[in-house]
C-alpha cells in the first residue's frame, strides 16, 4: 500500500518545532501567559498550581523573563518562576483533535532548568534539563468543551554551578564572556493531536558509500499484533525508494537501499554538502494488519558522510576545509531564545553570506528549527553541550543524562558533523591532575561514539584533550605573525603540541603523534571593535578604526585559511554579545565591514578589499 507524499518536510516554513518528525495537527501556545516570580519559593506550599490567580503579571512566551521581549525584562536573581495559561476548547480543537481516536500531547521545546507541570491542579509531570525537549500525554486532563488551566513552575538556581548552563553568568551582572541568564520557558510550547499507536521517534543514519540509509523507528508501545512500517523516500517529487517491513517490537531498524546510487558515475548528485544541500524527503506510515493507517509522519535526511583520515577532515570521503565561525546564539532583546522563527533562518543566511561554511554553536544546544535551516540551506554545525562549572557526582549525572538526550534528538541532522561534549575544561578544570575528571571526559567521548558512531567527537575542545577524533586548539594570538610562527610547518606544530599550548595549558593529556591527526584552530581572532560602545567592551585585542579592524581580521584569518597543514578554523565570533564586542557584526547583526569584504577575508574568493 503506497500513497503520494502530501507534506514535504524538507520544504517546511521553519516554524514547526520538531522539523524531522512532522505531522499536520498541532497548535502553538506562544503568546501572553500569566507569570510571577517566586523568590521565597512559597508557591508550592501556597498551592499556586491550583490557584493561578496568584500570578499577577503577564509574560510573552517563549521569551525568558530576563529578556525585553518577554515583557518582564528583569535580569536579576529569580531562582523560581511560575507560568499559567488557559488551554481553551478552541486550542484543543486547533490542534486537530478527533474525539474518536486522538491523544493530545503537550510539548515543551526547552525549559531552563527544572520544570513541573499541572493542569487544573492535577500534577502532570516534571523534567530536568534546560536544553532538551519533553512532553506529556494530557488527553485525560483536557476536555473538548471546557477550558483548563495549565501551570508551569520553573526552577533555575543561578548559584547551582552543577547545572549545565553554558555562558549564563553566576554573577548578577554579566562580566567578561558571560551573559544574562535565560530562565524558564525559552523554546516553543505546543499541542499536538496524535493517534494512540504512533511513531514516537525517528532516526536516520545514512551510509553514503553503500548508497543506503538506516531508519530507526520507535513506537509508543509494543504492538499487540504485528504492524507494518512503510517508508517512501523522494527528492523533488522523484520517488527514490519504497520499502515496508513488519515489526512486533517497540523499536525497529531497517536498511533502505537507494537504487539510484548504484550508478557510480551519478553517485554524487544526491549527496548533501554546504554547496549542494540536497535533502531527501521521507513519508513514514504505520499500518495495522487490517490495512488501516495508524500513523502518518513526514521527515527528511541528508545522504552524506563525515570522518577524519590522513590528517584531513572528510566530507563525503573528500578533504573539506572547514571555515567556521563561533556562534553564541544570543540576541539582545530575547537572549538565548530567538526573537522569531524567521530570525533563525536569517542567522544561517548571514553566516553563509559572510563566507563561512560552518558554525560552532558555542556552549548552547540550539533550537531544532535553526538546525533545519542549516540542513536546508547548507551549513556545517558543530553540536556542543552547555557546560557545568563544577565537577561533582551531581554534575556528572546531569551532563551525562542531558547530553544523551541532545545527541539522540539531533543525530539525524545532516548539518551536524561534529560533537563537542566539553569545552576548554569547563566543569573539569582539574582534568590534568584528577583521574576522575579525565575518566569523565573519556566516558563522554565513548558515550557519544556509542550513541552516534557516524561523526567525529571532540573530548575537550581547545586544550587538555583526552581521546579526540580531531585535535582542536584555541589560540588568541594577537597578530598574524604570531599565528604563522605556531603553524607555519609541521615542526612548529609538533613543538606547539608537545609543549604548553597558547592558553598556558597542555594541548594533549593522552599523547598522540601530530602526524596523521586532523588539526583545527577552533577559536582565534576575538578582535574587539566597538567605536560607538557606551559601556564596557571586551575582546582579546582591540582595533582602533575600521581600517585597523579589517587589517587585523584579514591577517589572522588569512594566516590560517591558506595553511595546508590544518583542516579548518573557527573565528571568534559572529556577533557582539553584550560586553563582548569581538563580533564580525554588532549585536543586531549589522556587519562591521561590508559583507563582500568579510566574505573575501573568510573564503578568499577574490572580492576586492576596501581601500
Amino acid at each position: 500500500m503506497s500513497r503520494p507524499l502530501s507534506i514535504s518536510a524538507s520544504a517546511q516554513g521553519g516554524v514547526y518545532p520538531r522539523p524531522q518528525l512532522v505531522r499536520p495537527n498541532w497548535h502553538d501556545l506562544a503568546g501572553e501567559w500569566a507569570f510571577e516570580h517566586d523568590d521565597h519559593d512559597t508557591g508550592r506550599s501556597e498551592r499556586w498550581f491550583a490557584n493561578a490567580s496568584q500570578l499577577s503579571r503577564v509574560i510573552t512566551v517563549p521569551f525568558p523573563p530576563e529578556s525585553e521581549m518577554s515583557g518582564i525584562s528583569d535580569p536579576g536573581f529569580h531562582p523560581v518562576v511560575w507560568y499559567s495559561r488557559v488551554i481553551s476548547s478552541e486550542d484543543v480543537a486547533a490542534s486537530g483533535r478527533s474525539l474518536e481516536r486522538d491523544r493530545v500531547i503537550l510539548h515543551f521545546g526547552a525549559v531552563d532548568y527544572r520544570a513541573s507541570v499541572w493542569i487544573d491542579g492535577q500534577f502532570i509531570g516534571s523534567h530536568e534539563g534546560g536544553q532538551t525537549p519533553f512532553s506529556f500525554d494530557v488527553t485525560e486532563a483536557l476536555t473538548l468543551h471546557t477550558d483548563c488551566v495549565l501551570v508551569v513552575r520553573a526552577e533555575d538556581d543561578p548559584h547551582d554551578v552543577a547545572q549545565p548552563r553554558g555562558k549564563q553568568d553566576w554573577l548578577e551582572e554579566p562580566h567578561v564572556i558571560w551573559y544574562h541568564r535565560t530562565t524558564g520557558i525559552w523554546q516553543p510550547v505546543w499541542l499536538e493531536s496524535v493517534p494512540d499507536q504512533r511513531i514516537a521517534a525517528l532516526n536516520w543514519t545514512p551510509n553514503a558509500q553503500a548508497g543506503n540509509v538506516e531508519i530507526e523507528v520507535d513506537l509508543t508501545r509494543r504492538p499487540a499484533t504485528g504492524v507494518t512500517v512503510q517508508v517512501e523516500l523522494s527528492i523533488a517529487g522523484e520517488i527514490l525508494a519504497r520499502q515496508s517491513f513488519l515489526t512486533l517490537e517497540p523499536r525497529s531498524l531497517a536498511t533502505i537501499q537507494i537504487a539510484r546510487q548504484s550508478n557510480g558515475q551519478a553517485f554524487e548528485t544526491l549527496l548533501w554538502s554546504p554547496e549542494n544541500p540536497r535533502l531527501i524527503d521521507a513519508h513514514v506510515s504505520i499500518i495495522a494488519d487490517d490495512g488501516s493507517v495508524l500513523d502518518d509522519s513526514y521527515s527528511y535526511f541528508g545522504l552524506r558522510s563525515v570522518s577524519v583520515a590522513g590528517g584531513r577532515f572528510l566530507l563525503n570521503d573528500r578533504p573539506y576545509f572547514v571555515r567556521s565561525v563561533l556562534e553564541q546564539g544570543y540576541w539582545p532583546q530575547s537572549h538565548l531564545a530567538a526573537p522569531s522563527a524567521e530570525a533563525l533562518r536569517a542567522e544561517v543566511e548571514l553566516i553563509k553570506a559572510l563566507g563561512f561554511n560552518a558554525a560552532r554553536i558555542h556552549e548552547k544546544v540550539e533550537d531544532p528549527r535553526f538546525l533545519y535551516w542549516a540542513d536546508r540551506l547548507g551549513l556545517l554545525i558543530w553540536g556542543e553541550m552547555g557546560s557545568t562549572y563544577e565537577f561533582s557526582s551531581e554534575a556528572v549525572s546531569r551532563v551525562t543524562r542531558e547530553w544523551t538526550d541532545v545527541v539522540r534528538r539531533d543525530r539525524s541532522h545532516p548539518s551536524i558533523v561534529t560533537w563537542v561534549p566539553l569545552n576548554e575544561s569547563w566543569g573539569v578544570q582539574q582534568i590534568a591532575h584528577d583521574d576522575a575528571q579525565m575518566n569523565f571526559a573519556q566516558s563522554l567521548y565513548h558515550l557519544t561514539r556509542s550513541l552516534d558512531p557516524s561523526r567525529p567527537v571532540i573530548s575537550n575542545d581547545g586544550w587538555e584533550h583526552a581521546t579526540s577524533d580531531i585535535l582542536t586548539i584555541h589560540d588568541y594570538a594577537g597578530t598574524a605573525e604570531q599565528l604563522d610562527a605556531s603553524y607555519r610547518d609541521i615542526d612548529a606544530i609538533r613543538a606547539l603540541v608537545a609543549g604548553i599550548g597558547p592558553a598556558g595549558r597542555r594541548l594533549q593529556l593522552i599523547p598522540r603523534e601530530v602526524d596523521g591527526q586532523s588539526i583545527m584552530v577552533t577559536e582565534f581572532g576575538g578582535v574587539s571593535f566597538a567605536p560607538d560602545a557606551a559601556g564596557d567592551s571586551w575582546g582579546y585585542t582591540t582595533a582602533t578604526s575600521h581600517e585597523d579592524f579589517e587589517s587585523r581580521v584579514s591577517g589572522l584569518v588569512g594566516s590560517l585559511r591558506d595553511n595546508p597543514l590544518l583542516s579548518g578554523f573557527c573565528y571568534t565570533q559572529l556577533t557582539d554579545t553584550m560586553q563582548e564586542t569581538n563580533g564580525l557584526t554588532d549585536a543586531n547583526r549589522q556587519p562591521k565591514l561590508p559583507i563582500a569584504v568579510i566574505r573575501n577575508i573568510v573564503s578568499g574568493e577574490g572580492v576586492p578589499l576596501s581601500e
